[in-house]
């Protein structure tokens, strides 16, 4: 019986670490620091990872901070912003958050991400990503 509950309790640990790990399975894609802009303190660490299914996530780090904005919202450019990507309005102002990107977005084709404020089209804060 001893034998039988070890086997079980290893065999759930397993696929515990295995689902949770599979959700970024492909490993960071770029990363980046976050740079206030239009007079906005906006601070923290952005990745983004691409998914075991092959899609892409951006992750705002546990440092993320946006001293606030109406309307702030996560885009992409390159060399300034690509409005036609902007993709997830912010969840929160500080903190750790996940966002998954829709399958029309390919982060290989950008070097920033923005938080851009679509009330008044300003950036709020970017990130060159490497």
């Amino acid at each position: 019986m001893k034998r039988l509950f070890k086997f079980l309790a290893v065999a759930f640990l397993a696929a515990t670490t295995f689902s949770i790990t599979s959700a970024h399975a492909g490993g960071s894609v770029s990363k980046g620091s976050f740079e206030g802009r239009s007079d906005h303190i906006t601070t923290g660490n952005v990745e983004i990872k691409k998914a075991s299914d092959g899609s892409y996530i951006v992750i705002l780090a546990d440092n993320f901070s946006l001293d606030g904005a109406p309307d702030p919202k996560l885009a992409f450019g390159k060399d300034g912003v690509d409005k036609s990507t902007i993709f997830a309005p912010l969840k929160s102002k500080t903190g750790k958050q996940e966002y998954s990107l829709p399958a029309s977005i390919n982060p290989a084709n950008f070097n920033e991400i923005y938080v851009w404020c679509e009330k008044f089209d300003v950036p709020l804060g970017v990130a060159s990503l490497k």
